[in-house]
């Protein structure tokens, strides 16, 4: 979610891609191994993919998102089902639409993209019954993906810095375990996603609200 979000948003569901579709049905997948979740905010939910594997699954879903486009195809898509809402995540954005409490929020390559990370961590909390779930999914950095990334002298292709919108912040788990920690969150598990151990292209935190 960011001020460009419009650029990276603008596909249709199945347009997602496979390694896109593959990533947020790990994460559906890792939703549903998670213990008393019936309802589930999906934090950037960009044009609803996640959020329909999620409805099949039998969650109540709401979605937010700051682009306009991607939020008219998942309700297109899917709004017969869900609940799907325009806006910005900030330290404001939960109270003002008056979303409820969620037993679950997930978020799949968001935060990278934004300015103030923690502002999101900040409003899955306050979304959040007590106990409740984040499973948070962003692309993985480590010291080896990052010396392969330096020898074979891709780092101008990684960065993107012609994307408009594109990433903004990169992670590593110890980074993103100090987000999340000290968002309010103890963090229960990482699970990892594409390539092969080490050179990852996604990991996914799994964490639950203090």
């Amino acid at each position: 979610m960011s001020a460009n979000s419009e650029y990276w948003y603008s596909g249709s569901a199945p347009g997602n891609g496979p390694t896109g579709a593959a990533l947020s049905a790990t994460v559906a997948a890792l939703v549903s191994q998670l213990a008393s979740v019936r309802t589930v905010c999906d934090l950037g939910c960009g044009n609803g993919y996640l959020s329909g594997l999620l409805l099949e699954k039998g969650y109540s879903v709401v979605g937010v998102d700051a682009s306009k486009s991607g939020i008219e195809i998942a309700r297109d898509m899917y709004g017969s089902r869900a609940r799907f809402h325009c806006a910005q995540i900030d330290a404001g954005f939960p109270a003002s639409l008056g979303l409820g409490r969620f037993d679950c929020a997930v978020s799949s390559d968001v935060v990278e993209h934004l300015y103030r990370p923690k502002d999101l961590i900040s409003c899955a909390r306050s979304l959040l019954v007590p106990g409740g779930w984040l499973v948070i999914g962003i692309p993985y950095h480590g010291y080896l993906k990052n010396l392969a990334l330096s020898v074979l002298d891709c780092w101008d292709a990684h960065h993107t810095v012609d994307w408009d919108g594109g990433h903004i912040k990169f992670f590593s788990v110890r980074t993103l375990t100090k987000l999340v920690k000290d968002g309010g969150f103890s963090v229960e598990r990482f699970r990892y996603f594409g390539r092969v151990p080490w050179l990852w292209m996604n990991m996914i935190c799994i964490a639950r609200k203090l």
